[in-house]
């Protein structure tokens, strides 16, 4: 399906659990060039009982994932086929798909993203390309981050770009190689706490910044052995939950101070983990919002110009990014970079699942 113009939904669930966040995007190639305009966009928010549920389903057996995946495909679905209706959506090429992350353990040859059934094409009658990590975490890859490729495609005018959601991942060029990783967790710790206090989230980091550091905190989050392994690398839910979390409950704190602690050492992981220490970096995610994080990042990169986009890239980049994937693949074209993803080589990457009928 190789042609100059795209029109597409791009699908995401982050590990920060907003909801699920859909686009209608159209994509322009001219030139060797791609473009794009992001058209009507929303987050879908999910229920108390749906955030619960995919918060404790890294510890589901066989059998209730399996049953999970059923389950979370029809919400998918569902929450598609809403969006396209409200939108009046028509012609398009494909819905392009992540899921949503339960399992990420690509050391040990796991990777589950829920909501990548076949049934997803029957169900909202479209063409569908989803499950993008499975192959390369086949292919001895992390599986993850997925997004650099949009990021040298779409926004190679920055020197960086960040991504602060679940978790921050960076992407940039080095020596003709687009280079990702994850950084350290982000939104699935601070909304952790925030959740404790009856919060969704901590509305421009100001409990946070209410707060102190502990140092002895701040010490012991440093020194994990993660922040000292080589790229490629990645993260997942797990790592909280047997990491993070039972190193910081351990410290018998205010809640504040452990969030304050918390933002300083998500900015110093950020300081380090760039090579260069200038240059311009954009930042989006929903911790884009988050003033504090942000001024912290700023105080330990003073030399780096911070660019925080109008809201639709801001909130919505990574199911853009999804949907050029599903294009790229339908176009039999590299999607997945493995110099950022340590597979054995570059490869297009996901399922295609093509309704019959419509």
């Amino acid at each position: 399906m190789n042609k100059e113009n795209y029109n597409v939904i791009g699908v995401m669930s982050g590990t920060s659990l907003d909801g699920i966040d859909l686009a209608h995007i159209i994509f322009t190639k001219k030139n060797e060039k791609w473009e794009f305009q992001i058209l009507e966009s929303e987050t879908i928010a999910y229920t108390e009982s749906w955030i619960q549920t995919l918060k404790s389903a890294v510890g589901f057996s066989k059998k209730d994932l399996e049953k999970l995946d059923i389950d979370y495909t029809a919400l998918l679905g569902k929450s598609i086929n809403t969006f396209i209706e409200k939108h009046q959506l028509q012609s398009l090429d494909a819905v392009c798909s992540h899921g949503h992350t339960i399992l990420h353990q690509p050391q040990n040859g796991i990777t589950l993203q829920i909501g990548n059934l076949p049934e997803i094409a029957t169900l909202v009658n479209q063409n569908v390309v989803c499950n993008f990590r499975v192959q390369d975490v086949a292919m001895g890859g992390q599986g993850a981050p997925l997004v650099p490729i949009g990021d040298r495609i779409l926004f190679s005018n920055y020197d960086y770009c960040l991504n602060l959601g679940g978790f921050s991942n960076v992407s940039f060029e080095e020596h003709g190689r687009r280079i990702a990783f994850d950084i350290s967790p982000v939104n699935t710790v601070l909304n952790f706490y925030a959740n404790g206090m009856q919060l969704n989230f901590d509305d421009k980091g100001q409990i946070a910044a209410s707060g102190k550091v502990n140092l002895d905190l701040l010490k012991a989050l440093n020194a994990i052995d993660y922040y000292t392994q080589n790229y490629p690398k990645s993260l997942g839910f797990e790592f909280v939950k047997e990491i993070i979390l039972p190193l910081m409950e351990n410290h018998h704190i205010a809640i504040e101070d452990k969030m304050y602690t918390f933002v300083e050492h998500i900015a110093m992981q950020t300081e380090a983990a760039l090579p260069k220490k200038n240059g311009s970096i954009l930042i989006t995610g929903g911790g884009a919002y988050n003033d504090f994080l942000i001024e912290k990042i700023r105080l330990y990169l003073p030399e780096m110009t911070i660019f925080i986009p109008e809201k639709k890239i801001l909130e919505f980049k990574e199911a853009l990014i999804f949907a050029l994937l599903g294009v790229l693949k339908l176009r039999h074209e590299i999607n997945v970079l493995a110099s950022v993803t340590g597979a054995e080589k570059d490869h297009s990457s996901g399922f295609v699942y093509f309704c019959e009928i419509r």
